[in-house]
């Protein structure tokens, strides 16, 4: 997902998508261990996405704190 459509979605929407791309990370890393997984970048791909995902919340946070 682009990070612009990311910035679009609402906390709660971007918790709830961050809970599932550390669902499918954790998928990735057990098909490495029994080498089933094709592409082993697509588990550095999903950190950085999780890595983006959790900036974008925090970012989002202080908005809501330095407003109210």
């Amino acid at each position: 997902m682009k990070v612009a459509e990311l910035r679009n979605l609402s906390i709660d929407e971007l918790e709830g998508k961050l809970v599932e791309m550390e669902e499918e990370q954790l998928r990735r890393r057990c098909n490495k261990v029994i080498s089933q997984l094709p592409n082993i970048m697509l588990i550095r791909q999903g950190r950085r996405d999780i890595a983006r995902v959790k900036t974008i919340i925090n970012e989002k946070r202080k908005e809501v704190v330095n407003e109210g």
